[in-house]
């Protein structure tokens, strides 16, 4: 049985919202769309979206992924958070 847990409600970190704002900088710079992104990280439109919006902090599987997509590494990938 899976339980559903309910949607948190609050502020939203100051880093997955630094986060979004350089994911969301870097796809416009490809001149991609979300669902380019999307299809390039093996990902989903609404974790992208999610992502961008600092609604979701990324795991570690995700930054490498989207690192990837976007052809550069991890560490340049999370370069402003230094």
């Amino acid at each position: 049985m899976q339980v559903k847990m309910p949607p948190t409600k609050g502020k939203k970190s100051p880093a997955a919202v630094k986060f979004g704002l350089r994911i969301r900088e870097l796809r416009r710079v490809k001149e991609w769309t979300q669902e380019d992104l999307a299809e390039r990280s093996g990902m989903n439109v609404v974790q992208i979206s999610h992502l961008e919006g600092g609604r979701n902090e990324a795991k570690i599987s995700t930054i490498l992924r989207l690192a990837k997509a976007f052809g550069i590494t991890a560490g340049e990938l999370l370069k402003p958070f230094r």
